[in-house]
C-alpha cells in the first residue's frame, strides 16, 4: 500500500497532475499488448530526467518496485507491473532535442514516437530505419529496452545498431551518461549496449542519441507466390548470393494469405504455400536493376506469380496485404498470442512445417509470417481467452514452438524480448552459466531488485 506521505512527495516532484492513483487510471497502466494484466499501486508521468531520478530515490527508500513504461505495445508482458509498485510512464517526455545533420544523429527524449522521429528526420533527407510494426505509437525508449527490429533489419539492422549514447537513471537514483556522438568509442566497457535490450531491468532511459543515415532515393517491390515453401525459403539465399541485399523480405504462409484475403477480398492467391514480399531501395538505377534481378530469380525458383511495383502507389497496393495481417486475425478468434522466434534461414522450411503440425495437433489456428530474410518468424496463435481449455492448449502450443526453435539452433525471441511470457523457457535457449552472468549484472546495478522485478529471470 502506497502511503499518503509518499504520494504527497511524488506530487512535489512531478506535479499532482502527473500522479495517478484512481482505480480507473491505474487500470490503463495494468496491461500491454498481451492478455496479461496486473494493477500498479501508483503511476507517475515525469517530464525530465531529474524528476525520474527523484521518483526512483523515493522508491528506493520504500523498496517499491518500479516499472518503466512507454506506449505499452510490448508483446511479452515486459511492462506488466506484476508486483504492483510504481509505473514510471515516459510518455510526457516527447521532445526531439536535436537533429544534427552534420554528424547525422538525433538526440531525443524517451517518449518520442518512432514514426514521428522517422518523419521528422526525413524532412532533413535523413533516415532512421528500425521499424517495428507498432512504429506509429511505440516509443524510442521502449524500442531500446526491447532492442526492437522490424522488416528492414536485413539491410539496415535493429535498434542496437543505431543507439550511440544514452542517459539513464540507475536503480540507485544516480543519473549517468554513456556514449555520445563520436562514431568510434572504445573507452571502457560498452555500457550503452548493456542497457539496449535490458527490458527496463537495469534503469530508466531518459535520453537517447541515435545514428541516422541518408534517406534512400527510391524503392521498388516484388510480390511472388510459391506452391512449395522450400522454393520460397531457398530464394532468399539466391537473392543474397546474386549481390542484392533487399531492404525487406517478408513471408506469409498459406493460412496467413487466406486470412488476409478473407479480410481484404483482394484476390490473393489462396492456394499458394507462401507469399514473399521483397523490397529493394537505393539510387534509382540500382533499384531498377535489382528489381529485374529479383523478379527473374523468383521465376527461376518456380514462383507461380510475380508482380513488380515501381511507384509508391503500386508499392502501397502490394504491401497492403502485409499491413493488414493483424486486423485480419481478429476475424478468426478474439485473441492472439504473437510469438517471435528467430531461427537460421536454412531451418525455416522445417520450422514452418513443424509449427503447422503443432497447429493441427493442438487444434489451434496458427498463422505464420515474419522477416524471412533474417529468420525472424512470428507464429501467431489465435484463441478465445474466455475458454479455459483452449488457454491450456495455447500454453502447450507456445512451449512446442519454443522447443522447435531452439532445437534447430534458434532463439526464443528476435525482437519482442522475454518479459513474463517467455521466462520459464529461458533454460531452453541459454546455459545456466550465461544466465548467472546476467543475474550478476542485475544484482550489481540493482541490489534491491526494484527495477522491473519479476521479468526475464524465471525465479523472480
Amino acid at each position: 500500500m502506497i502511503e499518503a506521505k509518499l504520494i504527497d512527495e511524488l506530487n512535489e516532484i512531478v506535479g499532482d497532475d502527473n500522479v495517478f492513483t484512481s482505480p480507473e487510471e491505474l487500470l490503463c497502466y495494468s496491461y500491454d499488448s498481451t492478455v496479461l494484466q496486473h494493477l500498479p499501486e501508483i503511476v507517475v508521468l515525469p517530464r525530465t530526467a531529474r524528476e525520474v531520478a527523484g521518483v526512483v530515490k523515493l522508491a528506493i527508500r520504500g523498496k517499491l518496485p518500479i516499472v518503466p513504461r512507454g506506449a505499452g505495445t510490448n508483446l511479452a508482458g515486459g511492462t506488466i507491473p506484476i508486483q504492483g509498485g510504481i509505473v514510471i510512464s515516459i510518455t510526457r517526455m516527447t521532445d526531439i532535442l536535436e537533429i544534427d545533420t552534420v554528424n547525422m544523429v538525433a538526440v531525443v527524449q524517451p517518449g518520442v514516437v518512432t514514426g514521428k522521429l522517422q518523419a521528422e528526420v526525413a524532412k532533413q533527407g535523413l533516415y532512421y530505419p528500425p521499424d517495428p510494426a507498432s512504429l506509429k505509437v511505440t516509443t524510442i525508449a521502449g524500442n531500446v529496452g526491447m532492442n526492437a527490429g522490424g522488416p528492414h533489419a536485413l539491410k539496415y539492422g535493429v535498434t542496437s545498431d543505431y543507439v550511440m549514447g544514452l542517459e539513464v537513471v540507475l536503480p540507485s537514483g544516480e543519473l549517468i551518461r554513456t556514449g555520445g556522438k563520436a562514431i568510434k568509442n572504445v573507452t571502457g566497457y560498452n555500457l550503452t549496449q548493456l542497457f539496449v535490450g535490458s527490458e527496463g531491468t537495469l534503469g530508466v532511459i531518459t535520453e537517447i542519441t541515435l545514428r541516422l543515415i541518408p534517406q534512400p532515393e527510391s524503392s521498388g517491390s516484388v510480390l511472388a507466390a510459391f506452391a512449395d515453401l522450400d522454393d520460397a525459403a531457398t530464394l532468399v539465399n539466391r537473392i543474397l548470393q546474386a549481390g542484392v541485399t533487399p531492404a525487406v523480405i517478408e513471408i506469409m504462409d498459406q493460412m496467413t494469405v487466406q486470412t488476409v484475403d478473407d479480410y481484404l477480398q483482394s484476390g490473393l492467391p489462396r492456394d499458394a504455400a507462401a507469399l514473399l514480399l521483397i523490397q529493394v531501395d537505393g539510387v534509382q538505377a540500382a533499384v531498377d536493376q535489382e528489381l529485374e534481378v529479383v523478379s527473374q530469380l523468383c521465376r527461376e525458383n518456380r514462383a507461380t506469380m510475380v508482380e513488380v511495383a515501381t511507384t509508391p502507389d503500386e508499392e502501397e497496393v502490394l504491401w497492403k496485404a502485409r499491413q493488414s495481417i493483424s486486423p485480419s486475425l481478429t476475424r478468426v478468434r478474439p485473441n492472439k498470442l504473437g510469438e517471435d522466434i528467430s531461427v537460421p534461414r536454412e531451418a525455416i522450411p522445417q520450422v514452418v512445417n513443424r509449427i503447422q503440425e503443432i497447429s493441427r495437433v493442438r487444434d489451434l489456428p496458427i498463422v505464420i509470417f515474419g522477416h524471412i530474410s533474417d529468420g525472424n518468424l512470428h507464429p501467431n496463435i489465435l484463441f478465445d481467452q474466455a475458454d479455459p481449455e483452449e488457454m491450456e492448449r495455447v500454453e502447450a502450443a507456445s512451449s512446442d514452438i519454443f522447443e522447435v526453435a531452439t532445437s534447430v539452433g534458434g532463439t526464443l525471441s528476435g525482437e519482442h524480448g522475454i518479459g513474463l511470457l517467455k521466462q520459464k523457457y529461458l533454460q531452453l535457449d541459454l546455459p545456466e552459466a550465461t544466465v548467472e552472468v546476467m543475474r550478476t549484472i542485475k544484482r550489481a546495478l540493482d541490489p534491491d531488485n526494484i527495477m522491473n522485478p519479476g521479468k526475464v529471470f524465471p525465479e523472480d
